[in-house]
């Protein structure tokens, strides 16, 4: 059965202690972007995608994610860990030398869940495009899923794969950007400003939805049911995620200061004290 709101709140507040443990251990990480997208990953992988047992790179008959903005490697461990893929214990080992649990997920460490190296920004939509032509020659109809971040979209290969997309009609593929409006220089507007990011992709003739709660769990799945229910009909899909950077703790709000900084120890007490544990730390 799938969990329930309660579950999937309380699952998201321990994931969001690990994040912060995490990298505060190793004084190194990305908590702020990982923080933000905590319900939607927990959402995805708990209540939304149609998984196996275990964990082959093939991933025939089971629905597929990829994190395309890599540096959010701390949420994808802790989901991947409490999700069944590997020991939960072994967040412990986060940035650590020898470590499956690098600051950029990458495949040669055999870590499973982690499907592509993502440590350079802009590349992941085409391997989930990939992914997702692949299903189609085997006659696989589940979906594959992809995350990706705004300040991401002004690199990389992003508009070709966006183009290709829906030139080539891949319409079993659902990506998701989280509009945070925030990058490691200043807000996105600062950098470079994108525009309407939902013009774009319509323009490029996607279909595009929106979740304006992008940290509320019901919202989430309110979201992602829609969007799969778009699949199969000739377009790629996109939802807008407008998600809070550092969401769940005070400080760490409203601000792109905490994109790639770790919290000192009164910090992480601080933040901790407003993420009571749910299950249980590491």
């Amino acid at each position: 059965m799938k969990p329930n709101t309660q579950q999937l709140s309380d699952l998201t507040i321990q994931v969001r202690r690990d994040i912060l443990r995490m990298v505060h251990a190793v004084n190194s990480g990305h908590p702020g972007g990982s923080l933000g997208c905590t319900e939607f990953l927990v959402t995805l992988y708990q209540n939304i995608m149609d998984r196996k047992e275990g964990f082959d790179m093939d991933g025939i008959g089971e629905d597929l994610f990829f994190l395309s903005n890599g540096h959010i490697s701390p949420v994808f461990y802790s989901v991947l860990a409490r999700s069944g893929y590997f020991p939960v214990s072994e967040l412990a080992t986060f940035r650590l030398l020898d470590s499956r649990l690098q600051g950029h997920p990458t495949t040669h460490e055999g870590l499973p869940g982690v499907r592509i190296a993502s440590g350079s920004l802009g590349q992941g939509l085409s391997v989930a495009l990939g992914a997702a032509q692949a299903k189609k020659l085997n006659k696989d109809n589940h979906i594959v899923y992809s995350l990706h971040g705004d300040g991401e979209l002004q690199e990389g290969q992003n508009w070709e794969a966006i183009m290709y997309a829906s030139a080539k009609k891949v319409d079993n593929i659902i990506a998701t950007i989280d509009l945070n409006g925030k990058q490691i220089d200043g807000t996105t507007d600062e950098v470079l400003p994108m525009g309407s990011i939902r013009a774009k992709f319509e323009a490029f003739d996607w279909d595009v939805l929106e979740i304006k709660e992008g940290n509320s769990i019901d919202a989430i799945i309110a979201g992602l049911t829609d969007a799969k229910s778009r699949t199969g009909k000739g377009k790629p899909v996109c939802i807008l995620l407008h998600t809070e950077m550092g969401n769940g703790v005070d400080f760490m709000m409203h601000t792109h200061a905490w994109h790639g900084k770790a919290p000192n120890n009164d910090q992480l007490a601080s933040a901790l004290g407003q993420n009571i544990s749910t299950l249980a730390d590491y």
